[in-house]
């Protein structure tokens, strides 16, 4: 989750079919194997998987204690917008740098779980240009680094079971692409609040501009990434959000959809999808 963000992702989210528990819980055990076995076609690919679980899965997979902060995903309900949540029992966030090496792992993962599980979401994001989502925007500018990263995203001793460990929720956001782009760009700049082409941000940015409603002071780590459909003309960014604790990203969120203003990118930008997990370290998974 803290390796440098790539060039392809590829999204999986399941539900668990009655029964499917011990399959679910061989596949995690041998995930770092399977990833090694695929990566090992191509070493520059820097292929990765991070697993999560949601909140309704993880008593049906282990016993003994759960995370102290796992729960599901809250739906936001604003005056004008929401987020409302959707089915989730795992989470796979497969990236490389080489789109095939995603593919070839999320098929090794399908291969075993799919008579245990149902397939609720798969999305092959990509990067878009210089690092910009399908608005034409940078992404990920206030990302943490370093130390700041590990100490912004891990669980550290408050939960020490699971130590190394990070909650993480995700959204599949669909754009209005032909309305967002019937704007003039000073208005596109000022419902972003940032400038398009520097990525500098305003100094007078509106109250209701997406870097406003999201600036809230403590940090998550994003890894979003744009897909889209162009003959289906379906487009939009994934949002995935690493942090040691989630009511930062609710807490985000609550600024985005609840508040008066809401986040201005809110009218352009919809939600169909959001759940909540808890990403264990592969320790955890493997002593399971």
């Amino acid at each position: 989750m803290l390796s440098p963000l790539t060039r392809t992702a590829l999204f999986l989210v399941l539900t668990l079919d009655p029964g499917g528990e011990s399959t679910a819980r061989d596949l995690l055990a041998e995930l770092p194997g399977l990833q090694r076995a695929v990566g090992f076609h191509s070493p520059q690919g820097r292929l990765s998987c991070v697993a999560g679980i949601g909140s309704k899965a993880w008593d049906r997979l282990f016993a003994g204690p759960r995370p102290a902060e796992l729960h599901p995903f809250r739906d936001m309900r604003g005056p004008a917008h929401q987020a409302a949540g959707t089915p989730g029992d795992l989470l796979f966030h497969i990236r490389a740098q080489r789109l095939d090496l995603c593919f070839a792992l999320g098929a090794e993962i399908m291969h075993r779980l799919r008579p245990a599980t149902t397939l609720r979401d798969e999305v092959y994001g990509f990067k878009y240009l210089d690092v910009r989502d399908l608005l034409g925007f940078v992404d990920g500018t206030e990302n943490p680094t370093g130390t700041a990263a590990r100490d912004a995203v891990l669980v550290g001793e408050e939960d020490s079971v699971f130590a190394g460990g990070s909650y993480v929720i995700v959204q599949k956001y669909l754009h209005d692409l032909e309305a967002w782009n019937a704007l003039p760009v000073e208005e596109q700049e000022r419902a972003i609040g940032r400038r398009k082409l520097s990525d500098v941000e305003l100094a007078d940015k509106p109250p209701d501009s997406h870097v406003a409603r999201t600036d809230i002071g403590p940090k998550i780590l994003r890894d979003n990434m744009p897909f889209g459909a162009a003959g289906r003309g379906e487009f939009g960014t994934y949002f995935i959000g690493y942090a040691r604790t989630p009511s930062i990203t609710e807490h985000m969120l609550e600024r985005m959809f609840l508040d008066d203003p809401h986040d201005r990118i809110l009218d352009f930008s919809t939600p169909v999808t959001g759940s909540l997990f808890f990403a264990p370290a592969a320790s955890y998974l493997q002593q399971q």
